[in-house]
C-alpha cells in the first residue's frame, strides 16, 4: 500500500525492526527482549540510558550516558551492526578542543547525536557552573572534538535540526534551572554557524490544560524527522505525582519553514512507563526519549529511549499510523 504521508531522508533497509504483535493496535509497541543495553553492560558502568544513536557505514553507531559506579556522569561511544546488540567502549569519549581556553567540563550526560552536513554533532547536557548545552563532533566516531557551549547555564535537551532552516542551524532546547527543574518549555533557536545562536521562539509549554501527564515540564526527545505534513518531534512529557515526577513520551508536528509553530500535538501520552524497567530503577517510572532511526522506503520508525534513568529501550511504530494518532489526538 502507498504511503499517505513522505519521510525525507536516506533509505535505511537493514534498521532495527520487530512486527507489532498481530493482536495489538498499539501505534507504538516496545521491542519484546528489551532492555536492549543493560545497565552493566560496561565494567564499571551503575547505569546506560538516555543514549542517541545514528546510522553508520554498514551498522549503527552510538553515543551512551554511561554513569559509573563512583556516580561520575560520561558520554561513550558504542557500535552495532544491527542497531539492538551494542559494543559500548568502557572509556569516556576523549574529546579534543577546538579552542585551548575552552573550559572543560564537570560532567556530560543525556546526549543526541544527527548527521549534519560533512559530520556527525554531539549534543549534550555540559557541566559547566551548572548544566548547559555542550556541543561537538566527529567525523568517523574515532576521534570527537569539542566546540563552545551553545548556550550558558541553565539549559538541557539540546536536539538539532537535521538540515538548516531559511540557511541557518536550528535547535530545539529547554532552559532551566540550577535544580531538578519543576518547569519547562521548549524553545527553538537559530545560528549561521553554530557558534553564536539567536532569533529565539517560544514552541511549547506545559500545563494541565494540555494534559497530566505533560503537566509539569517538556522537553525535545529525538532529532525531528522531516515528513511531508511538517516535522514529527518526539518529546517528554512530566507529571509531578504524589510519589514524584513521571516522565512519558509524546508526539507533535511541528511546521516545516517556522518550527515553533506546533500544528498538532498529541493530548494521551504515546508511550508511559509501564514495565518493570520502565517502572524500577535508580530513577522510577521514567520513559525518556533520545533517538530514532527510519527508512522512508518502509515508512518504519525504531525509537531509542531511557527506562528508569537506568538501561536503554527500543520500541517501533509506522509513520503513516503515528502522524495520524498524532492528528486524531491532538490537544
Amino acid at each position: 500500500m502507498d504511503a499517505k504521508y513522505r519521510l525525507e531522508g536516506p533509505s535505511l533497509p537493514n534498521m532495527p525492526w520487530e512486527d507489532r504483535d498481530p493482536s495489538s493496535s498499539a501505534v507504538i509497541w516496545r521491542y519484546s527482549r528489551n532492555p536492549i543495553v543493560e545497565r552493566d553492560a560496561t565494567p564499571r558502568s551503575n547505569s546506560i540510558f538516555n543514549s542517541a544513536v545514528v546510522p553508520f557505514k554498514d551498522g549503527f553507531a552510538g553515543v551512551f550516558r554511561v554513569d559509573d559506579t563512583a556516580r561520575s556522569m560520561d558520554i561513550h561511544r558504542g557500535f552495532s551492526a544491527d542497531g539492538i546488540s551494542w559494543n559500548i567502549d568502557p572509556e569516556p569519549i576523549a574529546f579534543g578542543k577546538d579552542s585551548p581556553d575552552l573550559p572543560d567540563s564537570d560532567y556530560k550526560y543525556d546526549p543526541r547525536v544527527i548527521r549534519l552536513e560533512d559530520r556527525w554533532y554531539v549534543i549534550w547536557c555540559n557541566g559547566y557552573h551548572g548544566a548547559c548545552l555542550g556541543s561537538g563532533y566527529t567525523f568517523d566516531f574515532e576521534t570527537f572534538t569539542q566546540t563552545e557551549n551553545i548556550f550558558h547555564p541553565y539549559n538541557r535537551n539540546g536536539v538539532l535540526f537535521p538540515r538548516k532552516i531559511g540557511g541557518r542551524y536550528a535547535i530545539l532546547h529547554r532552559p532551566s534551572d540550577s535544580g531538578h527543574t519543576a518547569f519547562g518549555d521548549i524553545f527553538y533557536s537559530e545560528s549561521p554557524d553554530m557558534t553564536y545562536w539567536g532569533r529565539h521562539r517560544h514552541v511549547m509549554s506545559p500545563g494541565w490544560d494540555k494534559s497530566g501527564w505533560q503537566s509539569t515540564k517538556v522537553g525535545a526527545g529525538a532529532t525531528p524527522i522531516e515528513t511531508s505534513e511538517g516535522w514529527l518531534l518526539l518529546y517528554h512529557g512530566v507529571l509531578n505525582s504524589c510519589n514524584g515526577f513521571v516522565y512519558s513520551m509524546g508526539a507533535a508536528i511541528l511546521d516545516l519553514d517556522r518550527p515553533w509553530i506546533v500544528k498538532h500535538r498529541s493530548k494521551p501520552y504515546l508511550m508511559s512507563p509501564q514495565r518493570t524497567y520502565e517502572c524500577v530503577g535508580d530513577v522510577p517510572n521514567v520513559v525518556f526519549p533520545c533517538a530514532s532511526v527510519q527508512d522512508p522506503a518502509t515508512g518504519r520508525i525504531a525509537v531509542y529511549y531511557g527506562c528508569a534513568d537506568t538501561v536503554v529501550g527500543l520500541a517501533f511504530a509506522y509513520a503513516d499510523e503515528l502522524l495520524d494518532w498524532i492528528k486524531a489526538n491532538g490537544v
